[in-house]
């Protein structure tokens, strides 16, 4: 008999396994827009911080870059900058081969390669973008990681990176969940789905709060550090070297 339950959008998932590839690359798009609360607008905020930090000649790291839309995006905003690349990087291969069959091949300057941010090496670079990607790695490689990015970046480079984020304390955190499990029910997900979901991220999506976040960039040597969105759980941080 199958454990499989389902999340929406086509998606099948098991508990304590929730998965990026499969049948959920080609659902992928469609299902995180309505997942995540103002998920287009936060492409749309990164896209335009972007101009601040890409130059000529930089590189541009986007790290867990999925079907690619943002890597893509973050190109065709820096159109005018001469000798720029765009590199997205994800561990499954079936996100990175989905979005070079659909997106690579239409920007000379973006590539896509299946990397362990763990284990691969970075060039300097002057922005990095990490867009609900640190949530899913454990909490004990999560330091060595910001730390590796923070050393990457050229002087006055930027991170930016968006996280689910748990709340101060309890009575918030219980406020806040019925206020997303409403906001779920809005975009047409049953409560099957969405518990399928939630059960299908344990053990997989280990969200800090916004302070762990934050000690987290103070400990690998950002001083600079702000909010640039926030609904609910989901917030977006502005790190600069």
């Amino acid at each position: 008999m199958s454990n499989k339950k389902q999340a929406g959008d086509n998606i099948q998932t098991e508990e304590s396994n929730w998965k990026f590839k499969g049948e959920t690359v080609k659902n992928f798009n469609n299902h995180i827009k309505k997942s995540v609360p103002l998920y287009e607008e936060g492409h749309e905020i990164i896209c335009n911080l972007s101009k601040f930090f890409v130059k000529d000649n930089s590189l541009i790291y986007d790290i867990g870059s999925s079907t690619g839309v943002l890597t893509s995006k973050l190109s065709a905003t820096n159109l005018g900058k001469k000798n720029t690349l765009f590199v997205g990087l994800d561990l499954e291969k079936d996100m990175v081969s989905y979005a070079k069959q659909n997106l690579s091949k239409n920007y000379k300057n973006v590539s896509f390669q299946t990397n362990d941010i763990a284990l691969c090496d970075l060039d300097k670079s002057d922005l990095i973008v990490c867009y609900y990607t640190i949530q899913f790695i454990p909490p004990s490689q999560r330091q060595e990681i910001i730390d590796k990015l923070y050393n990457s970046l050229n002087w006055g480079g930027a991170l930016i990176m968006f996280e689910k984020v748990r709340a101060p304390d309890a009575r918030f955190q219980d406020i806040i969940n019925t206020l997303y499990f409403d906001y779920k029910l809005k975009q047409g997900y049953s409560g099957e789905n969405i518990i399928s979901k939630m059960m299908s991220l344990k053990g997989v999506l280990e969200p800090f709060s916004t302070q762990g976040n934050i000690d987290l960039l103070k400990r690998s040597g950002f001083v600079d550090i702000t909010t640039i969105q926030k609904f609910l759980s989901f917030e977006g941080f502005l790190a600069i070297k």
